[in-house]
């Protein structure tokens, strides 16, 4: 399976790269099945339009006196997840959550900007980048997108998300941004879904996800799946893991997220110790051919996938960090305002 991910994964980059349409979303032949599946899906998943919990701040306020402590920025990019739908509070968002873990790494404040918007699709991201760069200040140290998952709900090609990523990624590297993506997640988790749905929403999104790799590395930037994050640990613990609406994740679901993605924001601003950015092969880390690196990585949620050289990659599968209290976790208001969330369903 995962060689059959890696070569769809280079059939939907090249695509990409040469302006095709790429692998289209659904066969004709499996529509009408799954047009039924998803009008019955669509009774009991997403019924909820509240507007994420706006987290714009500064996140580790005890750093502000120390010597040399100008803040870094971080910038969040992407759709509902990247904005934190599902949870009340502020510091519940993957955004907050990510802020005050890099602010404790760091020993440095952190700035959070989230311009992610709910609902949004790979071709909002150019506006999201647009609005991100031309705010008040310096351009982010560092940015995070999280992606995908309405490309593949909406059937867009394929191909055309990858290509429309790698823009935005390249875009933000040309300005000086270190660049995470956390790629497509798993839509075969969500608990209504039945099959045929389930099935083919795992190997679509997969299949996305793999392919986002390919692209996010050939513009400069690093990705983590998050894929089998909401993998076992959510279809083993959806009333824990998954917020009301049974489709974006609760507060515990994005803190198992953002403590996999932690560790990689820190290593690409170098504040990990340099042994961590050798592989463990305990760990089953290596240098994989890039095609390959991504497929696995796509099964396998918190896997981290780096260009090393050529067409190789390094896969790792980095410790996770604990996240700070939630004492730690409050944003302090900018004197300035902060770029304005956008809303959607």
């Amino acid at each position: 399976m995962s060689k059959a991910r890696a070569r769809a994964a280079r059939r939907i980059a090249a695509a990409a790269a040469y302006g095709g349409g790429g692998v289209g979303l659904l066969g004709g032949a499996a529509l009408g099945v799954l047009l039924t599946e998803v009008a019955l899906a669509k009774r009991v998943v997403g019924g909820n339009h509240d507007t994420p919990p706006h987290a714009d701040g500064r996140y580790g306020s005890s750093f502000v006196h120390q010597l040399g402590s100008r803040p870094l920025v971080l910038g969040m990019l992407g759709d509902s997840t990247a904005a934190g739908k599902g949870v009340h509070r502020p510091r519940q968002t993957p955004g907050a959550l990510l802020a005050s873990g890099l602010a404790a790494v760091a020993e440095r404040p952190v700035e959070l900007r989230n311009v992610a918007l709910s609902g949004a699709q790979s071709d909002d991201l150019e506006r999201q980048v647009t609005l991100l760069l031309a705010g008040p200040g310096r351009p982010p140290d560092v940015c995070v997108i999280m992606i995908g998952a309405n490309d593949v709900t909406h059937r867009v090609p394929a191909a055309r998300s990858v290509r429309l990523l790698g823009e935005a990624v390249r875009r933000l590297r040309e300005a000086g941004c270190a660049v995470v993506v956390g790629t497509c997640p798993d839509l075969g988790t969500i608990e209504p879904v039945y099959q045929p749905l389930r099935w083919l929403a795992r190997r679509l999104s997969r299949q996305l996800a793999a392919a986002q790799t390919l692209g996010v590395l050939e513009a400069g930037g690093r990705t983590v799946s998050l894929g089998d994050l909401l993998g076992p640990e959510f279809a083993a613990n959806p009333r824990e893991l998954f917020g009301p609406d049974n489709y974006h994740p609760s507060a515990e679901g994005y803190a198992t997220a953002a403590m996999a993605m932690l560790p990689t924001l820190c290593a690409a601003l170098g504040l990990w110790p340099a042994e961590e950015e050798r592989p463990d092969l305990t760990r089953r880390e290596g240098i994989l051919p890039v095609a390959r690196a991504a497929a696995q990585a796509a099964a396998e949620g918190g896997t981290e996938v780096t260009a090393a050289r050529g067409r190789w990659a390094l896969l790792k599968h980095r410790r996770r960090r604990r996240l700070p209290s939630h004492a730690e976790a409050t944003p302090q208001p900018l004197l300035r305002p902060a770029a304005a969330d956008g809303e959607g369903h």
